[in-house]
Protein backbone atom coordinates (compact mmCIF):
# COMPACT_ATOMS: atom_id res chain seq x y z
CA UNK A 1 0.00 0.00 0.00
CA UNK A 2 1.50 3.49 -0.97
CA UNK A 3 0.64 6.01 1.75
CA UNK A 4 1.85 9.52 1.74
CA UNK A 5 1.86 12.01 4.77
CA UNK A 6 1.12 15.62 4.85
CA UNK A 7 1.71 18.38 7.60
CA UNK A 8 -1.20 20.46 8.11
CA UNK A 9 -2.99 23.48 9.86
CA UNK A 10 -6.36 23.72 8.24
CA UNK A 11 -6.75 27.03 9.63
CA UNK A 12 -9.59 26.73 8.45
CA UNK A 13 -9.41 24.37 4.85
CA UNK A 14 -9.99 25.98 2.15
CA UNK A 15 -9.39 25.02 -1.98
CA UNK A 16 -5.72 25.60 -2.06
CA UNK A 17 -5.70 23.06 0.43
CA UNK A 18 -8.02 20.64 -1.45
CA UNK A 19 -5.88 21.07 -4.98
CA UNK A 20 -2.59 20.31 -2.07
CA UNK A 21 -4.72 16.74 -1.35
CA UNK A 22 -5.12 16.08 -5.13
CA UNK A 23 -2.07 16.60 -6.13
CA UNK A 24 -0.23 14.66 -3.53
CA UNK A 25 -2.56 11.89 -4.15
CA UNK A 26 -1.60 12.38 -8.21
CA UNK A 27 2.04 12.76 -8.25
CA UNK A 28 2.63 10.27 -5.14
CA UNK A 29 0.42 7.65 -6.29
CA UNK A 30 -0.96 7.41 -3.15
CA UNK A 31 -3.46 4.51 -2.07
CA UNK A 32 -3.67 6.62 1.44
CA UNK A 33 -2.96 9.82 3.06
CA UNK A 34 -2.44 10.14 6.66
CA UNK A 35 -2.85 14.36 7.96
CA UNK A 36 -0.56 15.28 10.45
CA UNK A 37 -2.21 18.72 11.90
CA UNK A 38 -2.03 21.06 14.45
CA UNK A 39 -4.55 20.87 17.45
CA UNK A 40 -6.17 23.32 19.19
CA UNK A 41 -3.03 25.86 18.36
CA UNK A 42 -1.24 27.33 15.42
CA UNK A 43 2.37 27.66 14.44
CA UNK A 44 1.70 31.11 13.96
CA UNK A 45 1.17 31.65 17.83
CA UNK A 46 -2.75 31.94 17.69
CA UNK A 47 -5.91 29.47 19.26
CA UNK A 48 -7.15 27.46 16.08
CA UNK A 49 -10.00 29.00 14.54
CA UNK A 50 -12.34 25.82 15.23
CA UNK A 51 -11.38 23.36 17.48
CA UNK A 52 -9.07 20.29 16.30
CA UNK A 53 -11.91 17.87 16.42
CA UNK A 54 -14.47 20.12 13.78
CA UNK A 55 -11.23 20.36 11.90
CA UNK A 56 -10.39 16.61 11.49
CA UNK A 57 -13.79 15.69 10.90
CA UNK A 58 -13.72 18.32 8.07
CA UNK A 59 -10.29 17.10 6.58
CA UNK A 60 -11.96 13.32 6.65
CA UNK A 61 -14.75 14.11 4.85
CA UNK A 62 -12.19 16.21 2.16
CA UNK A 63 -10.31 12.86 1.35
CA UNK A 64 -7.98 12.59 4.11
CA UNK A 65 -7.66 9.11 5.30
CA UNK A 66 -6.58 9.05 9.00
CA UNK A 67 -5.36 12.92 10.69
CA UNK A 68 -3.22 12.04 13.57
CA UNK A 69 -2.63 15.44 16.23
CA UNK A 70 0.39 16.64 16.14
CA UNK A 71 1.31 17.97 19.89
CA UNK A 72 1.23 20.88 20.79
CA UNK A 73 4.87 21.71 22.20
CA UNK A 74 5.71 21.13 18.27
CA UNK A 75 2.69 23.25 17.07
CA UNK A 76 3.63 25.91 18.80
CA UNK A 77 6.95 26.29 17.96
CA UNK A 78 9.26 27.86 15.66
CA UNK A 79 9.67 26.35 12.17
CA UNK A 80 12.20 24.43 12.89
CA UNK A 81 10.56 22.39 15.52
CA UNK A 82 7.36 22.22 14.08
CA UNK A 83 8.40 20.20 11.24
CA UNK A 84 10.96 18.01 13.23
CA UNK A 85 8.01 17.13 15.42
CA UNK A 86 5.89 16.14 12.65
CA UNK A 87 8.15 14.22 10.60
CA UNK A 88 9.95 12.24 13.65
CA UNK A 89 5.77 11.48 13.96
CA UNK A 90 5.13 10.57 10.56
CA UNK A 91 8.93 8.60 10.04
CA UNK A 92 8.29 6.82 13.81
CA UNK A 93 4.79 5.07 12.41
CA UNK A 94 6.60 3.60 9.33
CA UNK A 95 4.50 2.68 5.87
CA UNK A 96 5.20 6.57 4.94
CA UNK A 97 6.67 6.44 1.91
CA UNK A 98 6.60 10.09 0.52
CA UNK A 99 5.76 13.77 2.51
CA UNK A 100 4.36 16.16 -0.05
CA UNK A 101 4.37 20.00 0.79
CA UNK A 102 3.37 22.83 -0.78
CA UNK A 103 5.96 25.54 -1.57
CA UNK A 104 6.42 28.96 -3.50
CA UNK A 105 8.96 27.69 -5.97
CA UNK A 106 7.86 23.94 -6.61
CA UNK A 107 11.79 22.76 -6.63
CA UNK A 108 12.39 20.02 -4.64
CA UNK A 109 15.91 19.86 -5.97
CA UNK A 110 16.58 23.95 -4.89
CA UNK A 111 14.93 23.19 -1.43
CA UNK A 112 16.84 19.76 -0.66
CA UNK A 113 19.83 21.47 -1.46
CA UNK A 114 19.53 24.60 0.95
CA UNK A 115 18.37 21.65 3.40
CA UNK A 116 21.62 20.09 3.49
CA UNK A 117 23.40 23.52 3.81
CA UNK A 118 21.18 24.45 6.74
CA UNK A 119 21.62 20.93 8.06
CA UNK A 120 25.49 20.50 7.91
CA UNK A 121 26.00 24.32 8.31
CA UNK A 122 29.88 24.45 6.73
CA UNK A 123 32.02 26.16 9.34
CA UNK A 124 31.94 29.10 6.66
CA UNK A 125 28.59 29.55 7.09
CA UNK A 126 28.20 28.87 10.77
CA UNK A 127 30.56 32.05 11.18
CA UNK A 128 28.65 34.38 9.34
CA UNK A 129 25.43 33.16 11.09
CA UNK A 130 26.87 33.52 14.49
CA UNK A 131 28.36 37.45 12.77
CA UNK A 132 24.76 38.19 11.83
CA UNK A 133 23.30 37.14 15.14
CA UNK A 134 25.82 39.01 17.44
CA UNK A 135 24.81 42.33 15.05
CA UNK A 136 21.06 41.76 16.27
CA UNK A 137 19.22 40.88 13.92
CA UNK A 138 16.70 37.83 13.97
CA UNK A 139 17.36 34.47 13.20
CA UNK A 140 15.39 34.45 10.11
CA UNK A 141 17.00 37.40 8.81
CA UNK A 142 20.53 36.35 9.93
CA UNK A 143 20.10 32.88 8.63
CA UNK A 144 19.11 34.18 4.94
CA UNK A 145 22.10 37.02 5.12
CA UNK A 146 24.20 34.01 5.98
CA UNK A 147 23.49 31.64 3.26
CA UNK A 148 23.37 34.53 0.83
CA UNK A 149 27.38 35.28 1.23
CA UNK A 150 28.09 31.11 1.77
CA UNK A 151 26.54 30.34 -1.56
CA UNK A 152 28.21 33.60 -3.61
CA UNK A 153 31.52 32.20 -2.88
CA UNK A 154 30.55 28.14 -2.72
CA UNK A 155 30.21 26.06 -5.59
CA UNK A 156 27.06 25.13 -5.26
CA UNK A 157 24.39 25.60 -8.90
CA UNK A 158 22.19 27.35 -6.75
CA UNK A 159 22.54 31.59 -7.11
CA UNK A 160 21.78 33.28 -3.68
CA UNK A 161 19.29 35.86 -5.37
CA UNK A 162 17.35 32.68 -5.91
CA UNK A 163 18.12 30.70 -2.20
CA UNK A 164 17.01 34.33 -0.62
CA UNK A 165 13.48 33.97 -2.32
CA UNK A 166 13.51 30.30 -1.23
CA UNK A 167 13.67 31.22 2.14
CA UNK A 168 11.65 34.49 2.79
CA UNK A 169 8.86 33.00 2.11
CA UNK A 170 6.97 31.15 4.84
CA UNK A 171 6.10 27.21 2.83
CA UNK A 172 9.21 27.22 1.28
CA UNK A 173 10.49 28.05 4.55
CA UNK A 174 8.93 24.88 6.35
CA UNK A 175 9.61 22.85 2.87
CA UNK A 176 13.32 23.51 3.90
CA UNK A 177 12.73 22.41 7.57
CA UNK A 178 10.73 19.57 6.09
CA UNK A 179 13.77 18.32 4.45
CA UNK A 180 16.42 19.37 7.35
CA UNK A 181 14.00 17.04 9.65
CA UNK A 182 14.67 13.86 7.13
CA UNK A 183 17.86 14.17 6.69
CA UNK A 184 18.36 14.75 10.40
CA UNK A 185 16.50 11.52 10.92
CA UNK A 186 17.67 9.42 8.31
CA UNK A 187 14.32 8.58 6.53
CA UNK A 188 13.40 6.62 3.51
CA UNK A 189 10.59 9.05 3.09
CA UNK A 190 11.23 10.88 -0.05
CA UNK A 191 9.84 14.48 -0.24
CA UNK A 192 8.15 15.54 -2.82
CA UNK A 193 6.67 19.61 -3.26
CA UNK A 194 3.47 21.35 -5.50
CA UNK A 195 4.11 24.61 -6.02
CA UNK A 196 1.66 26.69 -4.53
CA UNK A 197 -1.85 27.78 -6.16
CA UNK A 198 -4.08 31.30 -5.31
CA UNK A 199 -2.99 33.84 -2.95
CA UNK A 200 -0.09 34.09 -0.98
CA UNK A 201 -0.21 33.01 2.30
CA UNK A 202 0.14 36.06 4.01
CA UNK A 203 -2.26 38.08 1.01
CA UNK A 204 -5.60 39.61 3.13
CA UNK A 205 -7.52 40.35 -0.06
CA UNK A 206 -10.80 38.97 -0.48
CA UNK A 207 -10.11 38.00 -4.25
CA UNK A 208 -9.52 34.85 -5.97
CA UNK A 209 -8.48 31.75 -4.17
CA UNK A 210 -8.51 33.08 -0.70
CA UNK A 211 -5.82 32.21 1.78
CA UNK A 212 -6.64 31.17 5.11
CA UNK A 213 -5.25 34.29 6.75
CA UNK A 214 -7.77 37.11 4.61
CA UNK A 215 -10.89 34.03 5.88
CA UNK A 216 -9.40 34.59 9.32
CA UNK A 217 -9.14 38.21 8.99
CA UNK A 218 -12.84 38.47 6.91
CA UNK A 219 -14.79 36.35 9.49
CA UNK A 220 -13.32 38.54 12.58
CA UNK A 221 -14.56 41.43 10.81
CA UNK A 222 -18.01 39.46 10.75
CA UNK A 223 -17.98 39.97 6.48
CA UNK A 224 -21.22 37.56 5.57
CA UNK A 225 -19.92 34.60 5.60
CA UNK A 226 -21.75 32.84 2.22
CA UNK A 227 -18.79 34.92 0.30
CA UNK A 228 -16.21 32.33 1.62
CA UNK A 229 -18.60 29.39 0.26
CA UNK A 230 -16.43 28.55 -2.90
CA UNK A 231 -13.19 29.27 -0.68
CA UNK A 232 -13.86 26.28 1.42
CA UNK A 233 -15.10 22.59 1.18
CA UNK A 234 -18.41 22.16 2.38
CA UNK A 235 -17.76 20.37 5.14
CA UNK A 236 -15.50 23.48 6.65
CA UNK A 237 -18.13 25.86 5.69
CA UNK A 238 -20.79 24.44 7.25
CA UNK A 239 -18.71 24.06 10.61
CA UNK A 240 -18.32 27.79 10.29
CA UNK A 241 -21.95 28.30 9.55
CA UNK A 242 -23.01 26.71 12.88
CA UNK A 243 -19.75 28.38 14.59
CA UNK A 244 -19.97 31.66 13.67
CA UNK A 245 -20.01 33.09 17.17
CA UNK A 246 -17.71 30.70 18.59
CA UNK A 247 -14.91 31.23 16.24
CA UNK A 248 -11.75 31.54 18.36
CA UNK A 249 -8.70 34.37 18.26
CA UNK A 250 -5.88 35.69 20.03
CA UNK A 251 -7.95 38.58 21.75
CA UNK A 252 -9.82 36.06 23.95
CA UNK A 253 -5.98 34.90 25.37
CA UNK A 254 -5.19 38.59 26.30
CA UNK A 255 -6.85 39.17 30.33
CA UNK A 256 -6.15 35.48 30.97
CA UNK A 257 -2.39 36.36 30.07
CA UNK A 258 -2.10 39.84 31.87
CA UNK A 259 -3.58 38.76 34.77
CA UNK A 260 -1.06 35.66 35.39
CA UNK A 261 2.12 37.32 33.69
CA UNK A 262 1.29 40.42 36.72
CA UNK A 263 1.03 37.94 39.12
CA UNK A 264 4.67 35.99 38.65
CA UNK A 265 6.27 37.73 35.50
CA UNK A 266 9.66 35.50 36.85
CA UNK A 267 7.54 32.34 35.69
CA UNK A 268 8.16 33.70 31.92
CA UNK A 269 12.15 33.11 31.84
CA UNK A 270 11.16 28.93 32.25
CA UNK A 271 9.58 29.21 28.52
CA UNK A 272 11.69 28.12 25.41
CA UNK A 273 11.91 30.98 23.44
CA UNK A 274 12.80 33.79 26.23
CA UNK A 275 15.85 35.40 26.51
CA UNK A 276 17.87 38.43 26.64
CA UNK A 277 15.67 40.09 29.31
CA UNK A 278 12.78 39.76 26.98
CA UNK A 279 10.13 39.16 29.59
CA UNK A 280 11.20 42.79 31.19
CA UNK A 281 9.65 43.88 27.81
CA UNK A 282 6.75 42.18 28.28
CA UNK A 283 6.06 42.60 31.79
CA UNK A 284 6.29 46.48 31.53
CA UNK A 285 4.12 46.75 27.64
CA UNK A 286 1.44 44.40 29.29
CA UNK A 287 0.61 46.82 32.28
CA UNK A 288 -0.14 49.64 29.84
CA UNK A 289 -1.62 47.37 27.06
CA UNK A 290 -5.07 46.80 26.54
CA UNK A 291 -5.07 44.09 23.49
CA UNK A 292 -3.20 41.63 22.06
CA UNK A 293 -2.21 43.40 19.15
CA UNK A 294 -1.03 46.77 20.44
CA UNK A 295 1.16 44.51 23.30
CA UNK A 296 3.07 42.53 20.57
CA UNK A 297 3.37 45.96 18.23
CA UNK A 298 5.12 47.20 21.50
CA UNK A 299 6.89 44.71 22.02
CA UNK A 300 8.39 43.29 18.86
CA UNK A 301 11.69 44.66 17.31
CA UNK A 302 14.45 43.28 14.78
CA UNK A 303 15.17 40.10 17.30
CA UNK A 304 12.07 39.24 18.04
CA UNK A 305 9.36 38.94 15.73
CA UNK A 306 5.53 39.52 15.83
CA UNK A 307 4.98 35.42 15.47
CA UNK A 308 7.70 34.54 17.91
CA UNK A 309 5.94 37.01 20.69
CA UNK A 310 2.62 35.56 19.86
CA UNK A 311 4.43 31.95 20.20
CA UNK A 312 5.66 33.11 23.84
CA UNK A 313 2.39 34.28 25.34
CA UNK A 314 0.18 31.67 24.13
CA UNK A 315 2.54 28.62 25.58
CA UNK A 316 2.11 30.97 28.53
CA UNK A 317 -1.40 31.01 28.36
CA UNK A 318 -1.38 27.22 28.46
CA UNK A 319 1.53 26.82 30.84
CA UNK A 320 4.51 25.41 28.99
CA UNK A 321 6.27 27.28 31.44
CA UNK A 322 5.27 24.25 33.95
CA UNK A 323 7.56 21.79 31.38
CA UNK A 324 10.98 21.50 30.03
CA UNK A 325 9.51 22.13 26.52
CA UNK A 326 12.72 23.77 25.57
CA UNK A 327 14.30 19.52 25.98
CA UNK A 328 10.91 18.21 24.53
CA UNK A 329 10.69 19.55 21.70
CA UNK A 330 14.12 18.10 20.56
CA UNK A 331 13.19 15.01 21.20
CA UNK A 332 11.65 13.16 18.45
CA UNK A 333 7.28 13.20 18.72
CA UNK A 334 6.79 10.25 21.18
CA UNK A 335 3.41 9.18 20.44
CA UNK A 336 0.71 9.26 17.63
CA UNK A 337 -2.50 10.29 18.61
CA UNK A 338 -4.85 9.03 16.62
CA UNK A 339 -7.85 12.49 16.11
CA UNK A 340 -10.23 10.13 13.40
CA UNK A 341 -10.09 7.85 10.00
CA UNK A 342 -11.83 7.09 7.21
CA UNK A 343 -12.90 3.14 6.25
CA UNK A 344 -9.41 3.37 4.06
CA UNK A 345 -7.88 4.48 6.71
CA UNK A 346 -8.69 1.69 8.94
CA UNK A 347 -6.91 -0.72 6.97
CA UNK A 348 -3.98 1.48 6.73
CA UNK A 349 -4.36 1.27 10.76
CA UNK A 350 -4.12 -2.31 10.87
CA UNK A 351 -0.55 -1.35 8.68
CA UNK A 352 0.54 1.08 11.49
CA UNK A 353 -0.33 -1.06 14.42
CA UNK A 354 3.05 -3.50 13.31
CA UNK A 355 5.43 -1.08 11.99
CA UNK A 356 4.86 1.65 14.39
CA UNK A 357 8.05 2.07 16.75
CA UNK A 358 5.54 4.74 18.51
CA UNK A 359 2.60 4.09 20.35
CA UNK A 360 -0.91 4.58 18.29
CA UNK A 361 -3.20 6.23 21.10
CA UNK A 362 -6.58 6.03 20.98
CA UNK A 363 -7.46 6.77 24.92
CA UNK A 364 -5.53 9.45 25.81
CA UNK A 365 -5.72 7.66 29.76
CA UNK A 366 -3.79 4.88 29.13
CA UNK A 367 -0.57 6.70 28.43
CA UNK A 368 2.06 9.27 30.60
CA UNK A 369 3.75 11.41 28.39
CA UNK A 370 4.94 14.91 29.32
CA UNK A 371 3.90 16.29 25.82
CA UNK A 372 0.79 14.38 25.63
CA UNK A 373 -0.17 15.65 29.15
CA UNK A 374 0.79 19.62 27.82
CA UNK A 375 -1.75 18.45 25.14
CA UNK A 376 -4.37 17.91 27.82
CA UNK A 377 -3.64 21.38 29.30
CA UNK A 378 -4.14 23.14 25.65
CA UNK A 379 -7.36 21.61 25.53
CA UNK A 380 -7.91 22.76 29.18
CA UNK A 381 -6.59 26.28 28.25
CA UNK A 382 -9.14 25.98 24.42
CA UNK A 383 -11.69 25.29 26.33
CA UNK A 384 -11.84 29.36 28.29
CA UNK A 385 -11.99 30.73 24.85
CA UNK A 386 -14.51 28.65 23.10
CA UNK A 387 -17.23 27.76 24.83
CA UNK A 388 -18.40 24.85 22.58
CA UNK A 389 -14.83 22.67 23.97
CA UNK A 390 -15.37 21.60 27.22
CA UNK A 391 -11.76 20.63 29.11
CA UNK A 392 -12.28 17.27 29.40
CA UNK A 393 -13.06 16.94 26.07
CA UNK A 394 -9.57 14.62 25.55
CA UNK A 395 -11.34 12.08 27.40
CA UNK A 396 -14.85 12.82 26.28
CA UNK A 397 -14.46 13.22 22.44
CA UNK A 398 -14.74 10.08 20.59
CA UNK A 399 -12.31 9.31 17.54
CA UNK A 400 -14.05 10.20 14.27
CA UNK A 401 -14.70 7.47 11.96
CA UNK A 402 -16.15 8.63 8.80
Amino acid sequence: MNISGIITEYNPMHMGHIYHLAETKKICKSDAVICVMSGNFVQRGEPALIDKWSRASAALSSGVDIVIELPVVYSLSSAEFFAYGAVSLLNSIGNVSSLCFGSETGDIKDIYSIAKILTYEPDEYKTLLKSNLKSGLSFPSSRTRALNSYLQNSNTNLKSKLCSDIISSPNNILAVEYCKSLIKLNSSIAPQTIKRQGNDYNDLRLKGTLSASAIRKALKSKNNISMFETNVPRAIFKILNENIDNLTYMDSIFNFIKYKILLDKNSLKKLPDVSEGIENKIYNSIIESYDMDSLINSIKNKRYTYSRISRILTQYFIGFDCYNTAELRKLPCPYARILGFTENGKKVLKLLKASSSIPLITKVKNYDFDALSLDLKATKAYSLINKKVHPLDDYYKKIIIA
